[in-house]
């Protein structure tokens, strides 16, 4: 397998949380959903991870628009799917979520050769001094950055 093409990320994920751990997972996807991957149609905004109670990882509200050239066969955009990950990430996953304030959101979608991966992250939610404070350290390192001492 060879190279790494970034499908989508989830840019608001490293501003309202401190992202810990990460895990890499396949998706159970349908043709219809990796054709429009290929096209770059897919939003991750809202997107957060479960797991029920038969130990199977869930993402929820990650919206992959229908395809444009698709039929009636075309996918639910909005569906549950299916992420792969051994039993040993799962059960590591679910200690960890048992951790007060700890959730499981997904980071990225990206092809790793010709499969479709999803990077998904534990993470623990930022406080708005918390996030003020990145902003911050942000513009200083822009403005070292741009030659701008003021």
């Amino acid at each position: 397998m060879s190279g790494i093409k970034i499908i989508t990320r989830n840019k608001r994920a490293g501003y309202d949380f401190f992202l810990e751990e990460t895990f890499e997972a396949g998706m159970q996807l349908q043709g219809t959903e990796v054709k429009s991957l290929r096209a770059g149609k897919c939003v991750m905004n809202d997107a957060f991870c479960l797991i029920d109670n038969n130990n199977e990882v869930w993402v929820n509200q990650l919206n992959i628009a229908p395809y444009q050239f698709g039929t009636y066969d075309n996918h639910n955009e909005n569906r549950k799917r299916k992420l792969l990950l051994n039993m040993k990430e799962i059960e590591h996953i679910k200690k960890s979520l048992a951790t007060k304030g700890q959730t499981l959101i997904p980071t990225k979608i990206y092809f790793k050769g010709s499969l479709i991966k999803i990077e998904i992250a534990l993470a623990k939610g930022k406080k708005l001094f918390d996030k003020r404070e990145a902003t911050k350290e942000k513009d200083v390192e822009r403005k070292i950055r741009q030659g701008n001492f003021e």
